[in-house]
């Protein structure tokens, strides 16, 4: 929830319409609010925060949602997985 000045809670369209005019005056590009929380989710992914934590502060009622949503990242991290696996096991040899 956001609010305005004097503490009332902000319009969907007023957070779209802010959000917009910050991107523009920043010279990036155009897009969603709701773009925010997957940047964030995958963010966190990234970073090793279990997926079942993802899942808790999204809000999915079922990780299986989370898991679907986010399958384009799953793949990077199930490589570092293995490249961690292998320095452990061949620092050791």
């Amino acid at each position: 929830m956001f609010a305005s000045d004097t503490g009332r809670p902000l319009s969907g369209s007023d957070v779209t319409h802010r959000f917009q005019t910050i991107l523009a005056r920043t010279g990036m590009r155009r897009q969603r609010f709701h773009d925010l929380r997957h940047c964030a989710a995958t963010f966190m992914l990234v970073q090793g925060v279990p997926l079942r934590v993802v899942q808790e502060v999204l809000g999915h009622a079922n990780i299986t949602v989370t898991a679907n949503t986010y399958t384009h990242v799953l793949p990077e991290l199930q490589r570092d997985a293995a490249d961690r696996m292998g320095a452990l096991l061949w620092a050791n040899s």
